[in-house]
């Protein structure tokens, strides 16, 4: 457990860069502002119209004792919003991370100068970001089939589903928010996995403590320019890489990347 709580304060210490390039963090909150609209109407129409596809999906149902028949189409219908909330949560990244591409590099570069005093040479680039993109959705899209089923499971499988899903995207988050800095540095996404795979609790609590964020209202929005500086960090923690010295530290010493 000790190295997930790392990988949670390294999302925190991805809040300080606010400190050191306020501004480039401030650009940071346009692309997730302009996609938290499109998704929260997405997911509020689906909220409105879940009811009658429900009932279109449970017509054995109608037969029913109400009660059981009402167990049934809650059930259905829990499952299926929390699916497509953690589908949303999933695609939110991938999308903001695309549509903000220029945004989200600056923040990504000067959180490189301002702890390591150098940005790697090799280029992430648009394509390979649209293409990390398209496979994050995908890899989402059976996170949330895993969840919705589970959601089916009478009484505790909203709570069940929920825990699952939560992993799951926790995951797929710390994978995609990393592969910029880890990409930059020569690693192609075999190495990627298999220095998340070295690093497992470290990597779901990043990624769990940054989709939780993303749970509260406008959390996304407000959390994905830390999230990519302490994704950053998380990648100089993991490679082992010596950040500089911070001011704030007495007497010059290094601050360890995962303290």
């Amino acid at each position: 457990m000790k190295e997930f709580f790392v990988g949670v304060r390294l999302l925190a210490r991805g809040l300080g860069q606010w400190r050191h390039t306020p501004g480039a963090m401030a650009l940071g909150l346009i692309p997730g502002f302009v996609v938290s609209l499109v998704f929260a109407a997405a997911l509020a129409s689906w909220a409105i119209v879940l009811r009658d596809v429900v009932d279109d999906w449970t017509p054995f149902a109608d037969s029913w004792d109400p009660v059981w028949a009402t167990v049934v189409r809650v059930t259905v219908g829990v499952a299926s919003f929390g699916a497509a909330a953690f589908l949303a949560i999933a695609s939110f990244t991938a999308v903001t991370l695309l549509v903000g591409e220029p945004f989200y590099d600056r923040i990504w570069r000067a959180t490189e100068r301002s702890r390591t005093g150098r940005v790697p040479d090799s280029d992430y680039g648009f394509w390979r970001a649209a293409g990390d993109g398209i496979r994050l959705i995908a890899r989402g899209i059976v996170a949330a089939g895993a969840a919705w089923a589970l959601g089916l499971i009478p009484f505790v499988g909203g709570v069940i589903g929920a825990v699952v899903g939560l992993l799951l995207t926790g995951w797929l988050l710390a994978d995609e928010l990393t592969s910029r800095a880890l990409s930059a540095r020569g690693l192609d996404r075999r190495a990627r996995r298999a220095l998340l795979r070295e690093n497992r609790a470290r990597a779901l609590g990043f990624g769990v403590a940054t989709q939780a964020c993303f749970l509260v209202p406008l959390g996304a929005v407000a959390i994905m320019p830390a999230a990519v500086a302490g994704s950053t960090l998380w990648a100089h923690a993991a490679l082992g890489e010596e950040p500089l010295p911070e001011r704030a530290e007495p007497e010059g010493r290094p601050v360890d990347p995962a303290r």
